[in-house]
């Protein structure tokens, strides 16, 4: 009779170990299936991944078509992140190139290379422009004509680059032309909105 008590004692807690058991290989089950799609990134760090791969937006760029000499690139740098960057060059197959700003000089509007890169605020946008600032094809290898694709790659002050595609356009503007040396242009005024000619 003792026997028998034991032997019936024991198996309520041999059954109660083997469901604890049970239960503990279970939770340690879903934490290591949970671990996977604990290391994922979530989906902000994947946008704001994908916002520091892209630096800047870079909206309707457009070269000025150009059969020979200097021609120039534009657009709008957008800054769509928290801190500014700096595009200190840029590069293209077609010619050497260089950032370049109008500025007055002794009562004429001048070209010259903008020193310290163009700035791009955070949370704000540069407009490349004729009159402005540009990106300044310096001596094209080519003939560049009107619905030409020019591919372009920016290199800003981290070390980041950045490639965008621009359509070239004829733009006659008010036929200045930017001559070597970063002269004065002929007919050059303070105007904003001063456009600009291939050189001849």
């Amino acid at each position: 009779m003792p026997s028998t008590t034991v032997g019936v004692r024991r198996r309520p807690a041999v059954l109660l170990a083997a469901t604890a058991a049970a239960v503990a290989f279970g939770v340690a089950g879903c934490g290591s299936s949970d671990s996977p799609s604990t290391a994922a990134p979530n989906p902000s760090e994947t946008a704001s991944m994908s916002a520091a791969a892209g630096v800047v937006t870079v909206r309707d760029p457009w070269v000025k078509a150009a059969d020979k000499g200097m021609t120039a690139a534009f657009g709008t740098l957008v800054n769509d992140g928290d801190t500014d960057v700096t595009v200190v060059s840029g590069a293209t197959d077609v010619s050497p190139m260089e950032l370049h700003e109008m500025t007055m000089k002794d009562g004429k509007m001048v070209m010259q290379q903008k020193q310290g890169g163009i700035v791009v605020k955070a949370h704000s946008s540069t407009t490349l422009q004729p009159g402005g600032e540009h990106l300044m094809l310096m001596d094209i290898t080519r003939p560049v004509k009107a619905g030409d694709e020019l591919t372009f790659t920016l290199t800003f002050a981290d070390g980041k680059t950045q490639t965008f595609t621009a359509v070239a356009k004829p733009f006659t503007g008010a036929q200045e032309t930017y001559a070597p040396g970063h002269a004065p242009m002929p007919g050059g005024s303070a105007t904003p909105g001063m456009s600009m000619s291939p050189a001849s």
